[in-house]
């Protein structure tokens, strides 16, 4: 049964994510400096139910590129767990705090949020768009309560 929440969320564009996802990236694109982090996100849109990190095979401060085989696995959990991709996230070290040129270039999956992760304040700040056609908008991202895994 879908209750009157997940209506309203599923009729309002962005991406609803978990505070404990948000801090695992965090902590995620901390742990990686001073390389680029990169993951991906799976849930049942617009809720954001796993975080999947990844290690990049590029191991870049100004580039990533998710290791093909810890990809493959991401999506057959997906699948299996019947989740969508609901957004890509990785960080720019350096900045900046929106998509670069590369990363409008090899963006794929464009009905997936990107979240880019930046340098603010003595911190991380995050932001999330869509890619589609070379250009981004950025779209919003609510941070919700904890909630289980099966929704």
């Amino acid at each position: 049964m879908v209750d009157s929440l997940d209506n309203n969320l599923r009729a309002t564009s962005g991406l609803w994510l978990p505070a404990i996802l948000w801090e695992q990236m965090r902590e995620d694109v901390q742990a990686r400096l001073p390389q680029e982090a990169c993951g991906l996100i799976g849930g049942l849109r617009p809720r954001a139910l796993q975080v999947y990190p990844a290690v990049n095979a590029l191991h870049s401060p100004v580039r990533y590129r998710m290791e093909p085989e810890e990809q493959i696995r991401i999506f057959l959990s997906l699948e299996k767990l019947g989740w969508d991709l609901l957004a890509i996230y990785h960080s720019h070290p350096a900045g900046p705090d929106h998509p670069s040129p590369t990363d409008l270039a090899e963006a794929a999956f464009p009905e997936s949020v990107h979240l880019i992760w930046f340098p603010h304040t003595g911190g991380w700040a995050c932001r999330g768009f869509l890619i589609q056609d070379g250009q981004f908008t950025e779209i919003p991202i609510y941070l919700v309560e904890n909630h289980p895994k099966n929704g």
